[in-house]
């Protein structure tokens, strides 16, 4: 198992230093800094960013309010998707809804949201709206796929609602958890950011990617996007593994 590990690291090492040379070796053939900077001048960039008190700030501005969004969806998508499994006229209602959220482009709807919300709290809602559908989605299925006999026996032994969540509805829904929040996360982030691209909120990745952008300062766009995914990757791990955890405690 160690061995096997050890492998899928190192291959996965290995597949992240061939398309670092494959952007060195594309950088020198087009030999120009400003269509395409190598991989050492961003590197130095960022390394120049991570010591100012502008990149901390921008990088806490943006992550707290993408975490924000994502949790906020995550507890308002769960309650809805209870309620849709226990009375189907919610279900019947929220269903146009969901759909028309999932299929509404991301910059649509940005540029929607924010004629009635402040720039500043922009990534937020939008973090929110791309969330919710997925989690809501993801949950309902689970609910409705909980093994009926099992709930009518916890019925016909009058099993308190606590115990039915802890030892029947937990165990069913917990693959249906992790999938939605892996699958969310990663469009929290990609919306955040395009809502804060757009609506520029003082102090915020998304302001610094754009004046990247305008400046034609190809080496800070990379550094910017290489920061937006360290950070989506770190907060996905430690969502991911903290999620394990309480289902694992929860399930004793």
């Amino acid at each position: 198992m160690a061995s096997t590990i050890r492998e899928s690291k190192a291959a996965a090492a290995g597949a992240v230093l061939f398309w670092l040379i494959v952007w060195e070796v594309a950088s020198l053939l087009i030999g120009e800094e400003l269509f395409l900077p190598s991989p050492i001048a961003v590197i130095v960039r960022l390394a120049s960013l991570v010591p100012t008190a502008s990149f901390w700030q921008s990088s806490l501005f943006t992550l707290c309010r993408i975490l924000m969004g994502f949790l906020l969806s995550v507890a308002a998508a769960s309650c809805a998707a209870v309620l849709s499994y226990r009375f189907r006229i919610f279900s019947i209602l929220a269903s146009p809804l969901v759909k028309t959220v999932r299929a509404t482009p991301v910059a649509s709807i940005v540029i929607l949201v924010l004629v009635w919300v402040r720039s500043r709290n922009l990534s937020v809602v939008i973090s929110f709206m791309m969330v919710f559908p997925i989690v809501y989605t993801s949950l309902l299925e689970g609910l409705r796929e909980t093994d009926g006999d099992l709930l009518e026996a916890a019925s016909v032994y009058r099993m308190t609602l606590l115990r039915r969540i802890r030892y029947i509805y937990l165990p069913y829904l917990s693959p249906f958890i992790q999938s939605a929040i892996s699958t969310s996360l990663g469009l929290a982030w990609k919306s955040g950011i395009a809502a804060e691209v757009i609506g520029l909120p003082d102090g915020s990745i998304g302001e610094r990617v754009y004046e990247a952008k305008i400046y034609l300062s190809t080496p800070d766009l990379f550094a910017w996007t290489v920061v937006i995914i360290i950070l989506a990757f770190l907060f996905e791990r430690f969502f991911l593994a903290l999620l394990r955890l309480v289902l694992r405690r929860i399930s004793r």
